[in-house]
């Protein structure tokens, strides 16, 4: 069963090649492949970003990473879950990790990017519109935050 005893949250150094190839493996095969969203998923944020993610043996099945905009504000993003485990719950167990490590670290505003589709689950966590809308890709988004 994973759980939030699976997650793992490590620093851009930390992260080792294996991992950090599995991340982007992930991130590409859902975002670009599955989503149909040609675009470039490497853009130099991550160097600077905590990675969160969620192991099954050696596999890494669930991801996103958490970035310090500025003062006392935080942007989660990339939040992914592999086809095979979505509906296990990864997803919120991910994102409630996310939540807790910036709340250990700052009392600060989280905002995210949330595909349109996905914003009762983001409201379920916590999180409210702050009506910016927009398409990404052709794919509708809506700024959202939460103050942690």
């Amino acid at each position: 069963m994973l759980n939030s005893e699976n997650v793992i949250i490590k620093s851009f150094a930390e992260l080792s090649k294996p991992e950090l190839y599995a991340i982007l493996n992930l991130r590409i095969k859902v975002f670009c492949v599955e989503q149909e969203c040609p675009y470039q998923d490497v853009d130099n944020k991550d160097q600077e970003a905590t990675h969160v993610y969620i192991q099954d043996n050696s596999k890494i099945v669930a991801y996103a990473r958490i970035i310090k905009e500025k003062e006392s504000e935080y942007h989660i993003g990339r939040v992914v879950v592999d086809e095979e485990y979505r509906k296990l719950g990864l997803a919120t167990t991910i994102m409630k990790q996310c939540i807790e490590t910036i709340k250990r670290n700052d009392n600060a505003t989280i905002i995210i990017s949330a595909q349109s589709y996905l914003k009762d689950f983001y409201k379920h966590l916590g999180f409210e519109n702050t009506g910016s809308y927009y398409l990404e890709d052709d794919i509708p988004h809506e700024q959202m935050q939460i103050t942690a």
